[in-house]
């Protein structure tokens, strides 16, 4: 597929959508999106689309050098469906948020196409609601998503080694460098290593942001 047919595709929505290329430079952005950020396609072709976009969800950023979802479509994973509040002309409102890969496997260019629904009610309903739950039932916030179906951030499609995964759960449990070393039977600089690639890969910057991306990622 050429450009100009991911152009041609992603004028053919109402919804508002956009196309990146793998290295996150937008390459088609419709009228729905220019009206949703405020933002016209000449301005933003060839643009990067994290600053355009500013989509943080309940942890902080998720538009970001490391991109989960340009994780994903390096790949070739499929992208679930997920919620994201970005930063439209009326200011920060959630989106959900579709994302359809374009190109064969293999192929020298690909592309993302992501088409944004307005879901800022619901999301604000939905969050009081697992909020209430939590504090009302004590479940843990990723039982409490689980309940109530939330639609999981795209962390989910990060590719976490076993060995990373392994950290993570005893970082969850509260565990010390140290004590998780001891327990997987592997040096303190290793169990250092694998945590910087989790919060990379999570695009987090502390321990304790790693593990509530997680948990609300149902990776945890």
């Amino acid at each position: 597929m050429r450009v100009g047919q991911v152009q041609e595709l992603v004028a053919s929505t109402a919804d508002a959508a956009f196309a990146i290329d793998a290295q996150g430079i937008v390459v088609a952005w419709n009228d729905a999106c220019a009206a949703l950020f405020g933002v016209p396609a000449v301005k933003a072709l060839g643009e990067v689309c994290g600053p355009l976009v500013g989509g943080v969800d309940e942890c902080g950023p998720v538009c970001s050098p490391e991109c989960c979802v340009l994780q994903a479509a390096g790949a070739r994973r499929p992208i679930g469906n997920f919620d994201l509040q970005v930063r439209t002309a009326a200011g920060m409102r959630w989106c959900n948020c579709s994302v359809l890969l374009v190109g064969a496997r293999g192929a020298a260019r690909s592309w993302s196409v992501h088409v944004l629904r307005n879901v800022d009610l619901r999301k604000r309903l939905e969050v009081l609601v697992r909020d209430f739950v939590v504090s009302s039932t004590g479940l843990a916030a990723a039982d409490a998503a689980n309940v109530l179906a939330v639609r999981r951030s795209p962390v989910q499609t990060a590719r976490l080694t076993a060995q990373e995964l392994a950290v993570l759960r005893l970082v969850a449990k509260g565990s010390s460098t140290a004590a998780i070393a001891v327990t997987l039977g592997i040096a303190p600089v290793t169990v250092t290593n694998h945590v910087q690639n989790v919060l990379r890969k999570l695009d987090a910057h502390s321990r304790l942001e790693a593990v509530r991306r997680a948990e609300l990622a149902g990776l945890l």
